[in-house]
């Protein structure tokens, strides 16, 4: 990848099911745009990175520990290193950006997929 690319010729990766990813990495911060299918649930996880993010298309209903909140397009998330969290999707599924400080080393080992148009822009 050079310094500028479009976001349809980015390889995707499948994060769990129903999970696809597109990634951009710098040398210490990383951003995805994540496609969420509709009614699925990302299981409660954590990891080391600090993570923000942003509702572009849809709704989630997201727990960063003991927090609970809708979000439709729009809402956003700051979640610190290694606090527990969690995401149910709405019926339309969601497409969001999220931030990663460091980089997430763990997905450049995760499946690719076939190049694919994107569900966002």
């Amino acid at each position: 990848m050079g310094a500028l690319d479009e976001l349809a010729a980015l390889t995707p990766f499948k994060v769990w099911d129903g999970v696809v990813a597109r990634s951009v990495d710098g040398e210490r911060v990383a951003f995805a745009v994540v496609e969420l299918e509709p009614s699925i649930t990302v299981p409660e996880h954590s990891h080391e990175n600090e993570q923000l993010g942003i509702v572009l298309r849809g709704s989630v209903s997201f727990r960063v520990g003991d927090e609970v909140r809708e979000l439709g397009a729009g809402g956003t998330w700051r979640i610190a290193p290694n606090v527990p969290h969690e995401v149910q999707t709405g019926p339309e599924g969601a497409v969001v950006i999220d931030v990663f400080a460091p980089v997430r080393e763990d997905w450049k080992r995760l499946e690719r997929l076939d190049v694919q148009p994107p569900l966002w822009p």
